[in-house]
């Protein structure tokens, strides 16, 4: 047997065929509970790869040898959001200015709130960094995070987080606040929780999922040439 494994661990397919499966079984799981946000699929699936890794002493680099490719759709799966949002243009041109408010309000609120909190706790300077992007797509995050002076690998797990804590929290905070429009909900869970996020979106409503994927690439966008100029300023102020 450990012989069929070190030669099944050395082909990219065999990490590509357990992501998959991960995620089939996540997706059971929560069907099998209901839909509940404590089995948030892309949770579930992260801590089942995580314990196999863990449990075969496979670093990270052979297993994205497969996973890659799972990870090269992404683009084509961000570009595919266009099509649910243009089914609902004609109430986006209805909400260009408030969604622009929000979305500005959003941005901000999201990086300063994290970093004044971090910086309360103790949290290095490198570390604040690093925590300034949480609420943006991981590969832009990291970008952000490396010209801040932060840790890109610190800053993926962080994103990580927040998608998941966003996608597990968010429906039942919308419903203790009444929030019943999905516009709103689609808007909210894409500004805080990125793609992960905008999966959940989706799991609400396609309207909830055309907002938020909306919501997740103008918030990058807005990240990527807010936070270069105002983090900084921030942390040199924390830092006094």
């Amino acid at each position: 047997m450990t012989e069929v494994w070190v030669y099944l661990s050395t082909s990219p397919l065999l990490w590509l065929a357990l992501t998959l499966v991960c995620y089939g079984l996540a997706m059971r799981f929560y069907g099998w509970t209901g839909s509940r946000a404590y089995a948030n699929p892309v949770a579930t699936a992260v801590a089942l790869l995580v314990l196999i890794l863990s449990w075969t002493g496979t670093s990270y680099d052979s297993y994205f040898q497969g996973a890659q490719f799972v990870h090269f759709l992404l683009g084509p799966a961000t570009v595919a959001l266009a099509i649910p949002l243009a089914e609902q243009w004609s109430r986006l041109k209805r909400m260009v200015f408030p969604l622009i408010l929000s979305l500005l309000v959003g941005t901000l609120v999201a990086s300063l709130s994290a970093l004044l909190i971090a910086h309360t706790l103790g949290a290095s300077t490198a570390t604040l960094a690093s925590l300034a992007p949480k609420s943006v797509t991981t590969p832009i995050a990291m970008g952000i995070s490396e010209k801040l002076g932060g840790l890109p690998s610190l800053t993926a797990v962080l994103v990580l987080l927040t998608g998941m804590v966003g996608a597990i929290f968010g429906p039942a905070l919308f419903k203790r606040l009444s929030v019943r429009d999905d516009a709103i909900k689609g808007v909210a869970l894409g500004v805080a929780a990125h793609g992960i996020g905008t999966a959940r979106a989706f799991q609400l409503s396609d309207a909830a999922g055309a907002f938020a994927g909306l919501a997740m690439g103008l918030t990058a966008m807005l990240s990527a040439l807010l936070l270069p100029f105002l983090a900084p300023w921030v942390l040199q102020h924390l830092a006094r």
